[in-house]
């Protein structure tokens, strides 16, 4: 990278295109954190109504449309929500029809976002909505906070892109957006500089395009102040009011606390083949993938021979095992690091194994991404 006169690296300067939209800061009289939010709003409103991504929740921002989004994207990508939330919306596509759909068809349409408590607190929610509010969401920010699974961003996105309010979404993208420019070192992690932001933007929003900026702030950190590589300062409409940039912080800006190494499990996956269908097994109804349906599993990395043995042991009869490959899952806390085994069976073992034929696992059962390389196992996939 190039380093300027003032040994800060050179992010170069704006492409003509954002030239215009650039705010001049006067030399003798730096703004104040206040003065530089306030500043930006009129080019990054400006940049956004050129360079919005046309996404299928923004078409239509009615409350409910605005919430299912909202939630999905917690932990998502944009581009692998799209699909999700168009099946959703054809199934449920009103709060009461969430409210009384049963767990387990939500929990398949939920399949592969993954953070299952999401999808349940979403049902939890539309329920006391249709009771409490006549299966409208409510209009104020203070009345969302009190819902199932909705904490100040939700709120702030619901209230701000739905009804207009002005109040803040602060996530993860506008924390980096804003610790950036501030020039921030805190960390990003702390509940306390979340709401010192929070309140910052507060008092820095246009209320007449309250829904617009915070999309705009969210936008611009997904697309421009990128997360995981260098930021694109060249396409940046905030260039000019950027403190991290001019005093070479962005590679350091936003900190975060480091976390704690994950725990390791190893685990053997076994998928039991009998007449064409194989063994699944519902998972208790707390805890890590609560409810959900998974292949039969043991603790540790078994050989093939002990597998065997502890089948014939349950009473199995076995026609042959064939590998099915190592995978690895990546939770929060914990890591899956998994063998697995595909078990033809001439007769089943002892347990309470339900057998799902290729149709019931694709439309019915859901079963967790962390198994999604042996659902590729078993169509033959690589």
């Amino acid at each position: 990278m190039k380093i300027d006169a003032e040994g800060c690296p050179d992010y170069g300067t704006p492409g003509k295109l954002y030239e215009k939209l650039q705010v001049l800061e006067p030399e003798e009289a730096p703004f104040s954190p206040e003065e530089r939010l306030r500043a930006m709003a009129a080019p990054l409103l400006a940049w956004y109504e050129s360079h919005a991504r046309i996404l299928p929740w923004r078409e239509r921002p009615e409350p409910y449309r605005v919430w299912i989004s909202e939630i999905m994207l917690q932990q998502t990508r944009v581009e692998a929500v799209k699909p999700y939330f168009n099946r959703f919306m054809e199934e449920l596509p009103d709060i009461r029809a969430l409210a009384r759909v049963e767990e387990e068809r939500l929990l398949k349409l939920w399949e592969g976002l993954g953070y299952y408590n999401r999808a349940r607190n979403l049902k939890k929610a539309a329920q006391v909505v249709t009771e409490v509010y006549e299966g409208c969401l409510p209009h104020t920010y203070e009345e969302l906070l009190k819902l199932p699974g909705i904490g100040s961003y939700t709120a702030g996105a619901i209230a701000s892109i739905a009804y207009n309010i002005p109040v803040p979404a602060v996530d993860g993208n506008v924390l980096r957006v804003l610790s950036r420019l501030l020039a921030s070192r805190e960390d990003i992690l702390r509940q306390s500089v979340k709401r010192k932001m929070e309140a910052y933007l507060q008092n820095a929003m246009p209320r007449e395009r309250a829904g617009d900026f915070n999309q705009s702030l969210i936008e611009i950190g997904a697309t421009v102040c990128v997360p995981g590589g260098p930021p694109k300062c060249r396409e940046c409409p905030l260039y000019s009011l950027c403190l991290g940039r001019k005093q070479g912080l962005l590679d350091s800006i936003p900190y975060k606390t480091p976390k704690k190494p994950r725990k390791v499990e190893e685990r053997t996956i076994l998928l039991l083949e009998f007449e064409g269908r194989v063994a699944v097994e519902k998972r208790p109804g707390k805890g890590l993938l609560a409810s959900l349906y998974q292949f039969p599993n043991l603790e540790g990395r078994l050989k093939e021979r002990e597998v065997k043995q502890i089948l014939e042991s349950a009473g199995a009869g076995i026609k042959r095992v064939e590998g099915a490959g190592e995978a690895k899952h990546i939770f929060s806390h914990v890591e899956w690091h998994m063998t697995g085994y595909r078990v033809f069976l001439e007769t089943v073992p002892q347990g309470k194994y339900l057998f799902a034929d290729r149709q019931e696992l694709r439309e019915k059962y859901p079963v967790p991404n962390a198994f999604s390389a042996y659902i590729k196992a078993l169509n033959g996939e690589s």
